[in-house]
């Protein structure tokens, strides 16, 4: 495996959120064929940790339910960090604004805490690769 450059045969994700808190949404991608696999959102108050926390646990769940070891590419190396602790680690407060996103933080935590999964979970390396090809574009 070539190190200099990206898996092709994998999952993308990325997350975007415009504010701190601010409406989160996220998406998940094959990066050979570039095929939307999932999108979600926009919710509510969230964070862009939180979704690409969310957009994570979502592509191993998917990867679990199609019985697929693709390797999982984030650009959020905070994100990739909660998963290998199995779980979150948000200061966000509860809210009536951001009930449902972190009703799906929960879900996220305890589906890591209770299913095991072979995929490994990579840094997207921006500095060589460029931008994540799941990536919004909204960068200012």
């Amino acid at each position: 495996m070539d190190s200099n450059k990206p898996i092709l045969d994998s999952i993308i994700v990325d997350a975007s959120c415009i504010g701190n808190p601010g409406p989160v949404e996220y998406k998940g991608l094959n990066l050979w064929t570039r095929k939307v696999i999932f999108k979600h959102g926009p919710y509510a108050g969230g964070t862009n940790n939180i979704g690409e926390f969310i957009a994570i646990v979502h592509a191993l769940a998917y990867c679990k339910i199609n019985n697929l070891n693709l390797p999982i590419y984030s650009d959020s190396q905070t994100a990739i960090a909660w998963i290998r602790h199995k779980e979150s680690n948000t200061t966000m407060l509860p809210s009536e604004k951001n009930k449902e996103l972190l009703s799906m933080l929960e879900r996220a935590n305890k589906w890591l805490k209770t299913n095991t999964f072979k995929n490994e979970v990579l840094k997207w390396n921006t500095a060589q690769w460029g931008e994540i090809p799941a990536d919004y574009g909204r960068k200012i």
